[in-house]
């Protein structure tokens, strides 16, 4: 569905997008990362056309984004992050206008725009003024808007910022069914959203695509040393002694609280040394509180260990 190769943008001296090249099957559910500024809304704005690209291509169902753009855009459906909409008008009015301007006309019109207003909540709103309406409305409105003329792809930036949690579960099933039928790219801060509706990730750091894989297996290639945490009473040091002594741990270290230690355990990876920890506990007599893994890696740490040199403080 989408094929882009060396796909750069420059504004001005600034390399916002730096010669990246993916491609998106047809009915995949993709989620596009990255921390502000790393360049995912410029390659947002340059796939759906609104921002035409300094260097490189971009074809989607075939349809180059230069060449065929007015092609492009009649088989696209873009939801930016920060929607415009015409406040002034009533929600059943804006999408009869949106559908109109999509090419939609008659009883094709219509029925788009009925199920739209039914599949994204906006039954009970359908004759309000848009200004009059909450942000999570307004964001429902503007996904709706992205959706009426039936697109192949949808291209989504930030589609649940700003609704409730409700709407949020209702808008996650909304996107999930839509990949029976339309190939998606989705924008996100919200990491669980990610591993919940998407098949692939795509991370981009300073203009570069630095990851594509599954949630899954981006987590197991990043996952490392197992690492356990022990509450244990007794002398710190001889406790750490012990414990590093055994075989297949990397690192033993602690702290003492109301003479209470809690030491974590860092092992090589696949080891489980509970049992010798164990051991070791009631062969010295020491008291011992809790015994527990700690929990492994999520998509929130190969996140941040993809971007790290461009944290937020």
């Amino acid at each position: 569905m989408i094929k882009v190769e060396n796909l750069t943008r420059r504004f001005g001296r600034t390399l916002a997008v730096d010669g990246i090249s993916f491609t998106i099957k047809a009915g995949e559910v993709v989620g596009f990362l990255g921390p502000n500024g790393a360049g995912k809304t410029t390659t947002m704005r340059m796939l759906a056309c609104f921002l035409p690209p300094t260097r490189g291509s971009v074809t989607i169902a075939g349809l180059d984004i230069v060449k065929d753009s007015l092609e492009v855009r009649r088989i696209t459906g873009y939801m930016p992050e920060s929607a415009p909409l015409y406040l002034e008008m009533r929600v059943h009015d804006y999408l009869r206008f949106r559908a109109k301007l999509k090419g939609l006309s008659g009883m094709r019109k219509r029925d788009r725009v009925n199920d739209v207003i039914e599949n994204c909540g906006l039954t009970n709103v359908s004759r309000s003024i848009i200004g009059r309406l909450s942000k999570g409305y307004r964001q429902r409105i503007a996904l709706a808007d992205s959706l009426v003329n039936d697109p192949a792809l949808l291209l989504l930036d930030e589609p649940t910022i700003g609704l409730d949690p409700n709407q949020i579960r209702h808008t996650r099933s909304l996107i999930k069914s839509l990949a029976q039928r339309h190939t998606v790219l989705l924008s996100t801060h919200i990491l669980s959203e990610v591993e919940a509706l998407c098949d692939r990730v795509l991370i981009i750091n300073r203009g570069h695509i630095v990851a594509s894989d599954t949630p899954a297996h981006l987590v197991e290639l990043l996952k490392g040393a197992a690492c356990f945490q022990a509450e244990i009473r007794g002398p710190l040091e001889d406790i750490l002694l012990k414990f590093r002594s055994i075989r297949g741990v990397r690192s033993a270290n602690g702290s003492t609280l109301d003479e209470w230690n809690t030491i974590v355990v860092e092992c090589e990876k696949g080891i489980d040394v509970r049992s010798e920890l164990s051991a070791i506990v009631s062969a010295n007599a020491w008291p011992l509180r809790e015994l527990k893994s700690l929990p492994g890696r999520n998509l929130e740490d190969v996140f941040v260990e993809m971007t790290k040199e461009e944290a937020l403080t």
